[in-house]
């Protein structure tokens, strides 16, 4: 299950918005002959690239055998047919599946497929582990919304700016760390002030893949033209995104847009803070972190110091 994770991770940037799946075929003497991964959304899933992996003279050997995989097999049509039918035609005689699919139309119906078909199937193998790798994915389809990552650079001293003017707080490394990031992630949201004061690109100019959706919370501006904000926005925003199929948002500033999405445990799920040795004196308070927090990792790069949190 493992190595499943492993190979889903390699669709990081063209799976989406299926989630990454990767599938290991292990032969009944413990050998693995076959294996794959979701590659593009459209084509094969990861149990069929898995299964035309197997070596002609292997084919054989698949009725003892044990598929793994990351994320229970789909039972409908979609782009591709169902997976769980070609399981059950190649006539594996165990499946062990890292976690159930939340999407509506699957939910255990592949499991049930493959069980009706007398596959003896096991379920919750490193079942965190799975959720993890596709919690953009499992956010959305469970809260429709999508997954929010609130982010921000502070001073030592614990502010966002130089007494109230901009301030490059990052090293070249760790900007490029910041646009992989968004090469990962489907929107990024500033607010009004930020927009205006630091005019920021919000591109991946320092990496590859594809920019992310860019959104400035402004009145005058509205990203959808029935935004009221005389009403909460940031429900209005989520039902706005979630239409438009954004399944990940990272949240750049400033301190107040980034203070209103604090305010709600609901309306944020991870936090990543990226401290600079320098300190300013004086400036725009950085948001205090939410009590409860879960410090995930700490990584230091060039003096620089990035803390991810979780709930």
């Amino acid at each position: 299950m493992r190595r499943c994770i492993q190979l889903a991770r390699n669709g990081l940037q063209n799976a989406k918005p299926n989630p990454m799946v990767g599938a290991v075929i292990v032969s009944g003497d413990g050998r693995i002959i076959g294996e794959g991964y979701h590659v593009r959304c459209g084509e094969g899933h990861a149990e069929v690239n898995a299964f035309a992996s197997v070596r002609p003279e292997d084919e054989a050997l698949l009725h003892a055998s044990t598929l793994y995989v990351s994320l229970e097999p789909c039972s409908h049509y979609g782009r591709t047919p169902p997976c769980a039918d070609l399981i059950v035609r190649k006539g594996v005689s165990r499946v062990v599946v890292g976690c159930i699919d939340p999407f509506a139309k699957v939910q255990g119906r592949g499991v049930k497929r493959l069980q009706d078909a007398g596959i003896d199937v096991t379920v919750g193998v490193l079942e965190e582990e799975c959720k993890e790798l596709n919690r953009r994915f499992f956010t959305c389809n469970e809260r429709q919304r999508p997954f929010v990552l609130l982010k921000w650079c502070m001073t030592a001293d614990g502010f966002i700016d130089d007494n109230f003017k901009p301030v490059m707080l990052s090293t070249p490394f760790t900007q490029m760390l910041s646009h992989k990031l968004r090469a990962e992630y489907d929107a990024i949201l500033v607010g009004r002030v930020t927009a205006e004061r630091d005019q920021p690109r919000l591109n991946v100019r320092h990496w590859s893949g594809k920019n992310p959706m860019r959104i400035v919370i402004d009145r005058n501006r509205p990203f959808s033209p029935s935004a009221d904000f005389s009403r909460p926005i940031i429900p209005q925003l989520f039902k706005y995104l979630y239409d438009e199929g954004v399944q990940s948002l990272i949240v750049e500033g400033g301190a107040e847009t980034h203070r209103r999405f604090l305010e709600n445990a609901d309306w944020w799920d991870a936090i990543r803070v990226e401290v600079s040795p320098k300190s300013v004196g004086g400036g725009t308070k950085a948001p205090a972190l939410p009590a409860g927090i879960r410090l995930k990792s700490r990584r230091e790069y060039d003096g620089n110091i990035i803390f991810e949190y979780g709930k």
